[in-house]
């Protein structure tokens, strides 16, 4: 048993199991699909390891393990390291057999597969075995949607509300340079309900006047009273 210090991330301590191969480890390795006939490691197994879905599985949550990481939770990224591109073919090709898309990308003396983002990240995961794991990045992803539409309409109420009080400034500039009492009887209704309430949209205004008027028609009389101020 051999221990080493990850130099990535957390730094964390790394086991490695070192045995001599005999006959029967050989055997093992070879049925295993670990090694080739001549004793050298494959990057890509037989066929007849990974030809069954589950198998497809185990062969991912080994590679997993054995070579994986995983960062975020903020833009999620999970890799699979791998020596070649042979090894890193095969994995594409596993994943994908099972419905499951991985990207390739060649880091200096190694060659990796990853998967971005939630919806990704947890088709792995899954598939790997770790549903529990799966589950929780799904329930992280609805959180931070939900979150998101939740600030985004925080922010769309906020820029209605500014919107609505610059215009009701220039509403009420425009009305404070006429003699509202010499309006038109409509034009001094509506030049009245700014003043009374200068923070209401223009909307509600329109519901006071009596009878109540559309916004549309609230809209034409405020540009009737700023055009008679810009005169």
């Amino acid at each position: 048993m051999r221990t080493y210090r990850r130099r990535a991330f957390d730094k964390a301590t790394r086991y490695q199991l070192h045995a001599e191969v005999d006959d029967r480890t050989r055997a093992l390795l070879l049925e295993a699909g670990v090694l080739s006939n001549r004793g050298a490691p494959l990057e890509r197994p037989p066929r007849r390891v990974v030809g069954r879905s589950c198998c497809r599985g185990a062969y991912l949550r080994g590679a997993l393990l054995g070579s994986g990481s995983l960062s975020g939770p903020h833009a999620l990224h999970l890799e699979l390291r791998t020596s070649g591109p042979d090894g890193a073919g095969a994995l594409q090709e596993i994943a994908a057999a099972e419905g499951v898309q991985l990207a390739l990308r060649h880091r200096g003396g190694h060659v990796a597969v990853y998967a971005k983002g939630f919806d990704r990240v947890a088709d792995v995961v899954a598939l790997a075995g770790a549903g529990e794991t799966a589950l929780r990045l799904e329930e992280h992803a609805v959180v931070a949607a939900a979150r998101s539409d939740a600030n985004r309409l925080a922010n769309a109420d906020e820029a209605n509300v500014k919107r609505t009080v610059q215009a009701a400034r220039r509403q009420l500039d425009a009305i404070e340079q006429l003699d509202v009492d010499t309006l038109p009887r409509r034009l001094r209704e509506i030049a009245e309900l700014r003043r009374r309430h200068p923070e209401l949209p223009l909307a509600e205004l329109a519901a006071r006047c009596r009878p109540p008027i559309t916004k549309a028609a609230a809209h034409h009389r405020m540009t009737v009273l700023r055009e008679l101020a810009a005169h």
